[in-house]
């Protein structure tokens, strides 16, 4: 962005650049420049540079032909001094003088903000594409609160405790306003089935009208009761459901963070190797100009060298893949760089604070909650059923003003109290029960698969914990001898008591232990990952 302030006073006109005169902005200067040299040849134009932090050739050239047309190019600091001597040394002044700053002092200044609107959405971009730090809380964090999978499950939340409501409101009085006015006229012979001699065919027309309110109220329903508390355990199993999601989510962005983790470590491992075969070959390559070493040497440690920035390269592209995977999951901006703020813990292996109790993950784990509520309702429905065979008592009503006009009306009424006894419902209430019966003893079921499921997850996540912990061990302790081994063939090497296949067989046996180490250091991450998970703890633990 670059931002031009125009100072009119006096004698002069002072155009002071602010910012990049770079792309675009050079184009957009040019036409402001070219818009006003009438005003600039009646005045002397003076160009300030002194706010400019970079400009480009295109703008160095156009500085340079407004400067051979007359204009005084003046500036402070260090890029604004090497612009004027790069443009036009004999044109300019390094710093304005008293007299320019004091017109500075007294000027009106008029601020031209060049922004076009495709320069706007340039300009947007460039500032989202900044990148953005994220720690594996805040990438958990943002998740929750972004991703697509956890707003659907917020919505259904909110949906089953409409229905809590509604279900809840047929248990309370319901009232309405009722206004009607109604003419009727009707045939006599239709409705006794045969003409009467001494009757006319019609009856009417006969005019009525009523205006007031009527209700209703359940007094006894043991069915709607059953209804609202299912309704009620629909928002339990729905909130576990919503946890379980959350959890879900939680998983896959501490898996995605973690691979970024492991993919950066890749690459910091990759450099390190590159610039190792790179000293290693010039190492070569000084022995033999000195007609120490061979060609050969030279050629196998330029081969190692070529192999290791494959390597980096490959490292690279898994990098920029994992930070696409997170920032899906994120619901982040496409353009949007991501850099994870949370690198050197990836080399840490800390105790796991999560309980690794079975019977703890049997009640934590919001799945087993669902279920419960789950079994709970298919209950209520059962009961309900059942009950449904009972009477039911309802009370209802109504008070009006009724009369053949509105202003011959009276006030009328009526309050009844009905009792409704099912006598026969062709096995609607048998199959009904059946129903509820067949649900329960699915839930059952599912119970007890999902328990050896949970059984089976704890039970593997801590082995693999364990054995991903000594993993790492051996891994740290590979890595150090294998960088010994690079040290000590390096120097045989240097000392002529060997060729360097001892230092390229060293240089892969380090890039072995290397994976090594970043592959268990992965693993242990992700199990200590598949534990929390397991036990139903994993946004507790990585969210807080």
């Amino acid at each position: 962005m670059l931002r031009i302030t125009t100072t009119d006073v006096g004698e002069k006109v002072t155009l002071r650049l602010e910012g990049k005169l770079s792309g675009p902005w050079v184009e957009e200067f040019e036409r402001c420049w070219r818009m006003s040299t009438d005003i600039y040849k009646k005045k002397g134009l003076v160009v300030d540079l002194s706010g400019v932090t970079f400009a480009d050739p295109a703008g160095k050239k156009l500085l340079c032909s407004i400067a051979s047309q007359g204009a005084q190019l003046i500036g402070s600091g260090l890029v604004p001094k090497s612009l004027i001597d790069e443009i036009a040394p004999e044109k300019i002044q390094a710093k304005p003088g008293k007299g320019a700053e004091r017109l500075k002092q007294e000027a009106h200044k008029l601020v031209l903000i060049l922004l076009l609107p495709f320069l706007a959405a340039s300009n947007m971009r460039g500032q989202d594409s900044s990148p953005l730090r994220l720690t594996l809380r805040d990438a958990v964090a943002t998740a929750l609160k972004e991703n697509p999978q956890v707003q659907v499950a917020n919505l259904d939340f909110a949906q089953s405790q409409e229905d809590k409501t509604i279900a809840r409101s047929a248990l309370l009085p319901q009232a309405g306003l009722e206004v009607f006015d109604r003419a009727v006229r009707f045939n006599v012979y239709a409705q006794f089935g045969k003409p009467f001699p001494s009757l006319a065919q019609h009856a009417g027309p006969f005019q009525f009208f009523q205006a007031g309110p009527n209700f209703s109220m359940p007094l006894l329903d043991l069915t709607l009761w059953r209804r609202w508390q299912a309704a009620h355990q629909g928002v339990n199993a729905s909130q576990a459901q919503e946890t379980t999601v959350r959890e879900q989510v939680v998983l896959l962005v501490v898996s995605q963070y973690l691979a970024g983790l492991r993919a950066n470590a890749a690459v910091s491992a990759a450099q390190s190797r590159v610039e190792l075969a790179q000293a290693l070959y010039d190492q070569a390559k000084d022995l033999q100009d000195h007609g120490v070493g061979t060609g050969i040497d030279a050629l196998r440690a330029n081969v190692e060298l070529q192999n290791e920035k494959q390597r980096l390269l490959e490292a690279e592209t898994q990098q920029k893949v994992a930070l696409y995977g997170l920032a899906r999951l994120l619901n982040l901006d496409p353009h949007r760089e991501i850099e994870l703020a949370d690198t050197p813990s990836f080399y840490e292996t800390p105790e796991l604070e999560a309980s690794q109790s079975l019977e703890q993950a049997y009640t934590t784990r919001p799945e087993m909650k669902a279920l419960v509520a789950r079994e709970r309702i298919a209950e209520l429905e059962k009961r309900g059923a059942s009950e449904s065979r009972l009477p039911s008592i309802n009370f209802g009503g109504f008070w009006a003003e009724q009369g053949l006009s509105a202003p011959s009306s009276i006030p009328s009424y009526v309050y009844q109290v009905t009792v409704d006894v099912p006598l026969f419902t062709s096995g609607r209430i048998r199959a009904e029960i059946t129903k509820a019966d067949l649900d329960i003893k699915k839930v059952a079921q599912e119970q007890a698969d999902l328990r050896n499921q949970i059984a089976l997850e704890v039970k593997t996540a801590l082995a693999q914990l364990e054995s991903a912990r000594h993993e790492v061990d051996v891994a740290n302790l590979g890595v150090k001898l294998a960088k010994e081994e690079v040290s000590q063939a390096r120097d045989r090497f240097q000392a002529g008591v060997a060729n360097n296949i001892e230092v390229i067989s060293a240089q892969d046996a380090l890039a072995r232990a290397n994976d090594n180490q970043i592959v268990a250091l992965y693993r242990y991450n992700q199990s200590r990952a598949d534990v929390a998970h397991a036990t139903g703890q994993m946004e507790g633990l990585y969210s807080k």
